[in-house]
């Protein structure tokens, strides 16, 4: 498939595709005759893990150490669990207390105990006279 095909199956850009090639992260297509690009679709799921990566924080020089890992044939399970825990450290670090962001790292809202609902939610105490809820008694 042809470069643009490969963005709009995979919801990328062309641009994109082509930084993916030159850092590493997508080996070199075949060229047809006249010079394009012809990608496999077993890139696809390349782009997928790639997309994913970048979700959960991993630089594009991580990610890239771990297609390594795969592309040498290796499981890569360690390494990327090593760089997520790692990363997620890093995570706690930059917000040891987890206050003061709208949604906390995963490490934090792992560690944070359920809560009540926000005031919003709350539905209003009977000595609230002029609440938006209906009062109940």
């Amino acid at each position: 498939m042809r470069i643009g095909e490969l963005a709009k199956a995979s919801g990328t850009t062309t641009k994109t595709l082509r930084y993916y090639e030159d850092a590493g992260l997508l080996p070199a297509p075949e060229r047809t005759a006249g010079g394009y690009r012809d990608y496999t679709p077993d890139v696809l799921p390349r782009l997928d893990f790639i997309r994913r990566g970048r979700a959960t924080g991993l630089t594009l020089g991580q990610i890239r150490e771990v297609l390594d890992v795969r592309d040498a044939g290796r499981a890569p399970c360690q390494h990327v669990q090593r760089l997520l825990t790692t990363h997620l450290t890093d995570l706690d670090r930059q917000s040891p207390n987890c206050t003061g962001y709208a949604t906390p790292s995963p490490s934090c809202a792992m560690r944070l105990p359920p809560s009540s609902p926000p005031p919003a939610t709350r539905p209003p105490s009977a000595a609230t006279s002029n609440a938006p809820w209906p009062q109940t008694r």
